[in-house]
């Protein structure tokens, strides 16, 4: 793992743990999802990432759909304190915006409550390819206002900040930039934390190249996600689905972001660039690259027998913690 990203983004080996993860799906032979359809992908994803063990206690949990400019959204709320006001984190889940529910990324959401003394709202929007691009992100947006306007009701107040894990990362990025390009009744977010996020619809970075294969998130499958995501490919040009393209005029006035990359990941270098495009525009910004690492790892603790955990998980869930900790004080 690299404190400071540089020019070494990717380590001599593997993490241990997350090459004991690899060789359990080998042996387990797990499916290539680009060979998949979406429900059989949703269903392979959903085996791994709903814990078969008693998730990470919180002291209170409520599922709720919150009506939204005229459309239901489902959103699970985690308060590590009832009764006591705590800053908000709108956080969106990983999985290609095809895959991934409030269950598959439930224990990162109850880690960021903890980490960050906050109450995390977790989205379940809306996925390709029944709801193309942008249904996700109008979403995603609509979720985030309804926290920012409902605050007191779920016990929230004195910050808001947006948070997301791959896709989910695109989507907290998007929000982040609609927030500032609107004017009345937005969100005012004070801090995102993008864990390898997707900024770009481009696959021809060093990255893709490295990790093509072999590393859980394949290049293949990448292709795969865009494709059932966008309606054509006029839409891999929009902002909404390729943030990093946004005008520095756009970036400028974005908040503050913790950003963590994977070396052995083949979106790695589409958060290096967008954490570089944010530093370039004046934004106060915190990278961390885990250079042994594979992509989705913040998700891979507590994994359903035999998958084995991945440590490195934890702590990267600490790390956002303590930066949104920072960031709310």
């Amino acid at each position: 793992m690299s404190e400071t990203p540089t020019d070494d983004r990717r380590a001599d080996e593997l993490d241990s743990d997350a090459q004991a993860l690899l060789d359990q799906l080998v042996e387990a032979d797990a499916p290539d999802i680009s060979h998949l359809s979406p429900e059989q992908t949703r269903a392979v994803l959903g085996d791994l990432f709903t814990p078969a063990v008693d998730p990470e206690e919180i002291a209170a949990v409520d599922e709720r759909k919150v009506r939204a400019d005229a459309r239901d959204v489902r959103v699970r709320i985690y308060d590590p304190a009832p009764g006591e006001q705590r800053p908000a984190v709108v956080y969106f889940h990983g999985g290609g915006w095809v895959a991934g529910n409030l269950d598959t990324h439930d224990g990162v959401a109850r880690s960021l409550a903890n980490e960050a003394d906050c109450v995390v709202v977790s989205v379940d929007y809306r996925k390709a390819p029944e709801h193309p691009f942008p249904a996700a992100v109008e979403d995603a947006y609509l979720a985030t206002k309804w926290v920012a306007d409902n605050a007191d009701e779920i016990g929230a107040g004195g910050g808001l900040a947006v948070a997301g894990e791959s896709a989910g990362g695109t989507l907290a990025t998007v929000v982040s930039q609609m927030a500032v390009e609107k004017q009345a009744g937005t969100p005012d977010i004070d801090h995102q934390v993008l864990f390898y996020p997707v900024t770009d619809h481009s696959f021809d970075t060093p990255s893709y190249e490295e990790n093509a294969d072999g590393f859980f998130l394949t290049a293949r499958a990448m292709v795969w996600f865009w494709n059932h995501y966008l309606r054509d490919d006029i839409d891999g040009a929009n902002l909404r689905a390729s943030p990093l393209r946004a005008p520095e005029r756009t970036l400028s006035e974005l908040p503050p972001a913790t950003v963590f990359t994977c070396g052995y990941d083949p979106l790695r270098d589409d958060g290096f660039a967008y954490a570089d495009a944010l530093d370039d525009a004046g934004v106060p910004v915190e990278h961390t690259n885990y250079d042994d690492m594979i992509h989705d790892f913040a998700n891979m603790r507590r994994l359903s027998d035999p998958f084995p955990n991945v440590d490195a998980a934890e702590d990267v869930r600490e790390r956002a913690g303590e930066a949104l900790r920072d960031a709310f004080e």
